[in-house]
């Protein structure tokens, strides 16, 4: 009996990211695997010495996986779900940033640090893959 061989298709900072991924990939019919997320839940901040959250395939379904993966838009989108146009370069290509620009999240992030926990105010812009450009949407 010949033993399956298995694929990293893709490695998430976080599990909550790669449970994401895996049930997408599990509804195309693709079996997969996932490695160090145990770990990672149990201390976060381990999770870049150690690579990430890991997801495998078996060696078969690792075209199809990858091309599931890749139709899957990394860039934020509005409530009528088209992509955030950047205001300089006019690309689709916007993602969610947390940003330290003012004293109110400077001190959340200072209070943080001291404490040893999460930020209370985290202040976030938009910030453009192309160009790098820094933005905020309009509500």
């Amino acid at each position: 009996m010949e033993k399956a061989k298995f694929r990293k298709v893709a490695s998430y900072q976080y599990s909550s990211e790669a449970i994401i991924f895996k049930g997408k990939l599990e509804s195309e019919g693709i079996q997969v695997f996932m490695r160090d997320n145990h770990t990672i839940d149990t201390d976060p901040l381990v999770s870049n010495a150690i690579g990430g959250v890991k997801l495998f395939v078996k060696e078969e379904d690792f075209t199809k996986a990858t091309t599931i993966l890749e139709s899957i838009s990394k860039y934020e989108v509005d409530n009528q779900g088209q992509g955030i146009v950047c205001p300089s370069c006019k690309e689709k290509k916007a993602m969610l940033v947390s940003v330290v620009d003012d004293a109110k999240s400077f001190l959340s992030m200072l209070i943080a640090l001291l404490f040893i926990v999460l930020p209370f105010y985290v202040k976030r812009k938009y910030k453009c893959d192309s160009c790098g450009f820094e933005f905020e949407t309009k509500k």
